[in-house]
Formats: C-alpha cells, structure tokens, sequence
C-alpha cells in the first residue's frame, strides 16, 4: 500500500492475468487474423464466436480479474448471439468501464502472443499504438511480445494460438 503525503487516500496495487486460446485453420489463400486489436495478415484463420483476438481475450480476462471482476465468459459469454463476429474492442472497453467505475487505474499491461504464426514482431508497433489508444495508457507502459512453444504441442503444430497478459492496477483506498 503506497501513502500519500498531501492526502488522506492510499492506493492498493493490484495485479490480473488472463489467458486465451483459439484454434486455427491454415487456407489456401491470404488472410488476416485480429490480433492485439489489428489486423494481421497470415494464412491461417481464427476459429472463434467473436473476432478471435486471443490477446485481446487475455488483455480482458487480467482486467477483470484485477478488480475482482470475474472473467470474460461471465460478461460476453460465447452462447450470446451478440457478441458473434464481435470486436474485441468492445470487450476491452467495457472491461475498462468496470476499471473507472472501481475507480480503477490502469498501470502497465504486459501480453505475451504465444503460436508459430503469425510472426509478431513486424507488428508490435502499431499494436502497442492500438493497445494505447483502447486503454488510453501511455505507450511506454504496454509491453508485447511473442514465442513459440519450438513445434511442440498444438501451437507448435500451428493448430493454435495462444495469449497471457498480465495488467497492474491502482484503486484507492480511503483511511479511516
């Protein structure tokens, strides 16, 4: 618990992590998947109710679980007919609105993209832009960043795509 000295309001830090995985189809042709909330080209397509963004997902589930809300199936479950071909942004942006109305903020977000493709790091930049933008957080405190599982396991085999994001929080607390 940090204490200020100008105030009678500390704040807790607290941390969320969250995890996605969605199946992914290989075409014959040039697509695109969503990915920290853009479009990146690859051949290989998303098997998902919404967009598919897997870090977007796990962006969502650490939010929520930062404030003890929950996780993402709870809010847009998949058995919802609204949310089919939805944008992930949504669902970060209503996770952000349960932040504020916690009194919420945000700190710093770290994603790992965890799959043999797509290749992200052509990508991070505009990603990291993205990311800034939805989250109206300084650019300097989003981190992404990528690995593969060395062909092991579905991932490995390009069956799949995965995510792991962890968020920091600050919410105060008042003294009594």
């Amino acid at each position: 618990m940090m204490h200020s000295s100008k105030t009678n309001i500390s704040y807790d830090f607290l941390s969320g992590i969250g995890f996605d995985v969605h199946a992914l189809k290989l075409l014959d042709h040039d697509h695109h998947m969503m990915l920290c909330g853009i479009e990146v080209p690859t051949r290989y397509q998303l098997i998902a109710h919404s967009d598919g963004d897997v870090a977007l997902h796990a962006l969502v589930d650490a939010l929520l679980g930062a404030i003890g809300a929950g996780d993402i199936g709870e809010h847009f479950p998949p058995s919802d007919l609204q949310w089919q071909n939805a944008d992930s942004s949504q669902f970060v942006w209503q996770a952000m609105q349960l932040c504020h109305a916690k009194n919420a903020v945000l700190v710093n977000v770290d994603i790992t993209v965890i799959g043999e493709h797509p290749k992200v790091g052509p990508h991070k930049s505009a990603m990291k832009e993205k990311l800034a933008q939805l989250l109206k957080l300084d650019p300097e405190r989003i981190n992404i960043k990528a690995t593969t599982t060395e062909k092991l396991g579905f991932l490995g085999r390009s069956e799949g795509i995965a995510a792991q994001a962890i968020v920091s929080v600050k919410m105060p607390v008042k003294i009594t």
